[in-house]
């Protein structure tokens, strides 16, 4: 008692609250590192993996272009078989000319 009023907290256990709330301050500032540095690693290996991404999409639309261009060879290769077919069923055969 003190001044005749009941002590409601002595001073060790005003000390003792104050280095537990320290701990705690330290271990959550521990905590937060050690966050801070899975949150760094994550971020690494999302722009490695980004990275990736990209490298694939570059590699896969030049295919789709080769393809596509391919295609387009193909379709001009037809046309001028069917012409040069056109052209020899229009020409007309010497009948004194030998077949082969």
């Amino acid at each position: 008692m003190r001044n005749d009023r009941r002590l409601l907290y002595s001073p060790q256990y005003v000390a003792g609250f104050r280095k537990a709330l320290q701990q705690a301050r330290a271990e959550l500032a521990e905590q937060h590192f050690h966050h801070l540095c899975q949150l760094a690693d994550v971020r690494r290996e999302l722009n490695e993996v980004r990275a990736q991404f990209d490298r694939l999409r570059s590699i896969s639309l030049a295919r789709q272009h080769a393809e596509v261009e391919v295609a387009e060879l193909r379709r001009l290769r037809e046309i001028r078989r069917l012409r040069e077919i056109g052209r020899a069923r229009a020409a007309e055969r010497d009948p004194a000319a030998p077949l082969h």
